[in-house]
């Protein structure tokens, strides 16, 4: 981001910096996560859970991805390290069953790790909300993921 673009956001940068970069660990979380839980359930011989559930690990890296090059552009880096986005997250994992055929249980902890997420940037977003005009390119891409991570939960609810 240019001179005049980073001039424009009047919220603390770092503060801004440290949520985002939490949230950037989330995405990736759930991206493994979400991947591992859809090889998983396709073993389980459910094609139709396995899709929805890839479908959404594609988003979360999305989101890290979007979240990413906010955080370039306000001058921040994003964590280099894997063992560091484990210590930055909120959500730090999913809690699927002990029972790996357990295709309830599965949906369960998706759609509570969704719920953790949503948590997140609603938090993101409040903090932001005061300030809105101060960092609106800000507040959009988190709406937007926020928006996002509601429908994530809603369709895991929806199959249960």
């Amino acid at each position: 981001m240019g001179k005049k673009g980073r001039e424009i956001v009047e919220v603390d940068i770092e503060e801004l910096l440290g949520l985002l970069k939490k949230a950037y660990a989330d995405e990736w979380i759930a991206y493994y996560s979400y991947k591992w839980a859809a090889d998983m359930v396709e073993g389980l011989k459910s094609p139709l859970v396995a899709e929805l559930v890839d479908k959404i690990a594609d988003e979360e890296e999305e989101h890290a991805d979007e979240l990413a090059e906010r955080i370039i552009e306000l001058g921040g880096e994003v964590p280099r390290d894997f063992e560091k986005l484990h210590g930055l997250a909120n959500c730090k994992k999913v809690n699927y069953p002990k029972d790996v055929r357990d295709l309830k249980g599965f949906l369960e902890a998706l759609a509570e790790a969704e719920g953790c997420a949503i948590e997140v940037y609603n938090k993101i977003v409040k903090w932001l909300g005061p300030c809105y005009d101060k960092d609106m390119r800000t507040f959009h891409l988190i709406e937007h993921i926020l928006a996002e991570e509601i429908a994530h939960e809603e369709a895991f609810e929806n199959l249960l």
